[in-house]
């Protein structure tokens, strides 16, 4: 796309390690992306900002958090492969973040790829709504067929404009679809006009606001914040806040544009725009600013979990602290200090993000370390409810809360709530109780593996003295524990892995 649209003048090749965005060692070695890179080019009438992201399963995070800030989506299936496990999971993705999506099925040049037995099963496994835009006999019939008032109009007329296509791909009712070879660069400018004609346009408020979606650091340790302005504008020098951490305010000291690894400062950032920004310590991938506030919880979460074996020597309290970076700039890595044996461990997606993780802590921080064999990792529930007490009664204090323990819905998570009346006890002091219950993990009884999918609730039978000093010490009882979770209604959760296999065949009759 960035050659086909002049951005480029070298068309780079992933086997032959000079793709313009795989600009990492280890991307180029292993001819696959890692990270999320950022290109822009110009369409005759549009100006685009291209996020390339990882397609590997083990690097799903990477890509998860990017789909936060796309306007549109240009989803890459191989023609010889057709739909997998993991492309379905990524449609589920950009289903539940309402992402109009473009198709492009790839390597249509090989062996075995059957143009009409792909658009079938695209429209069986993904959407009824994925239309083949190459085939000018069909497409505005299919069309048509995707929105009842269209239908209609077609049927009258015979015709459907650019404009109502465009409108069936904003609200997701029709998915075009473009065949070819990007190595040959067939059909790769049929999907640059489509992008063109039916791009939707997005929407933008006056008021400031972003969402980031990365944190990365520069060759010199800089901190980077990946951002898109999703509304107003963002300046240079301007000052930014934000309710976590305790409440935090801090100035942009830079702004950048990347495009593959160079980059150009910019003095100000419009909406619409992606960018890097420097000076800002609290942000978080998922995190909003401004009219954007409030974070994006993910829905990929490890499935792996390892302890790190240290070499001689080293200071398991300094490999912490810096893998504490990596686990900044890659939330879905898990680092788990475990106090009582002194030892690290962690949660990610797959043994090849592992075999990348081992290679960036020998870069980043020149130790070589190792893992064990790893094992799955578990989360744990509730059966049937139960009540929970705390009490909590140091010298002259007193306080004690009931709780109510309930199994929710799977996938549900922790949700609090309190059914405790304010003239039982003061709605601040309720507030203070579900804080505590809400800042950390709590673990259950069988494995140690945190709890998940229970519904927490503060009953009237609370007691407090007016001291603060025995309300926020409640937050240790109050805590899910083993009076709760009792091992006989208890019970261990695991990742529920899809997969998929499919064989194509090719028959010919016989001479």
């Amino acid at each position: 796309m960035l050659y086909q649209a002049g951005a480029l003048k070298k068309l780079g090749r992933v086997d032959h390690q000079d793709a313009f965005l795989d600009t990492f060692a280890l991307e180029r070695a292993r001819g696959i992306t890692i990270f999320s890179k950022q290109a822009e080019f110009s369409l005759p009438h549009t100006e685009v900002t291209l996020l390339d992201t990882p397609g590997h399963v083990d690097f799903s995070a990477e890509m998860e958090r990017t789909l936060q800030v796309l306007d549109c989506a240009v989803l890459v299936i191989s023609g010889t492969d057709g739909v997998q496990a993991h492309t379905e999971t990524l449609w589920r993705l950009l289903t539940r973040q309402g992402i109009p999506t473009f198709l492009f099925i790839n390597k249509m040049d090989l062996d075995g790829a059957d143009r009409n037995a792909l658009l079938q099963e695209l429209k069986s496994r993904l959407d009824s709504g994925c239309v083949d835009f190459t085939s000018t006999d069909t497409m505005a019939e299919e069309l048509a067929v995707c929105d009842e008032g269209l239908l209609e109009q077609y049927l009258e007329t015979g015709m459907v404009d650019d404009s109502q296509i465009a409108q069936l791909v904003a609200e997701r009712k029709a998915f075009p679809c473009y065949f070819g070879s990007a190595l040959k660069l067939d059909g790769v400018d049929a999907l640059l006009d489509g992008l063109e004609r039916y791009l939707p346009a997005p929407q933008y408020g006056a008021d400031f606001g972003a969402r980031v979606f990365k944190i990365a650091r520069d060759a010199q340790g800089n901190r980077l914040s990946y951002l898109k302005i999703t509304g107003g504008a963002l300046s240079v020098r301007e000052q930014l806040s934000g309710g976590e951490d305790g409440g935090w305010q801090e100035k942009v000291s830079g702004i950048r544009i990347y495009s593959g690894e160079k980059f150009r400062t910019a003095e100000r950032v419009e909406s619409g725009m992606v960018c890097a920004v420097t000076g800002l310590t609290h942000t978080r991938p998922g995190m909003g600013l401004g009219a954007e506030a409030g974070a994006l919880p993910p829905v990929l979460e490890p499935v792996l979990g390892y302890r790190v074996c240290l070499p001689e020597g080293c200071d398991a309290h300094v490999m912490l602290r810096n893998l504490r970076q990596l686990e900044e700039e890659d939330p879905q890595l898990r680092v788990v200090w475990n106090e009582r044996l002194g030892e690290i461990h962690l949660q990610l997606m797959g043994e090849v993000q592992l075999e990348i993780l081992t290679s960036v802590i020998a870069e980043r921080f020149g130790v070589d370390v190792t893992f064990d064999e790893g094992s799955i990792v578990y989360r744990e529930t509730i059966t049937e409810p139960v009540i929970g007490i705390g009490h909590f009664e140091p010298l002259r204090h007193y306080a004690e809360v009931h709780l109510l323990l309930e199994p929710a819905e799977r996938g549900s998570g922790i949700q609090l709530s309190t059914a405790c009346p304010t003239d039982v006890l003061d709605l601040n002091w309720q507030r203070l109780i579900l804080t505590h219950l809400a800042e950390k993990p709590h673990l259950g009884v069988l494995t140690g593996a945190p709890i998940t999918d229970v519904k927490i609730t503060i009953l009237q039978d609370v007691h407090t003295s007016s001291i603060r000093k025995a309300a926020t010490s409640v937050r240790r009882p109050t805590a899910p524990s083993a009076t709760a979770l009792c091992a006989q209604k208890a019970c261990c959760l695991s990742r529920i892995m899809r997969f998929g296999w499919s064989c194509r065949t090719s028959v010919s009759d016989a001479p």
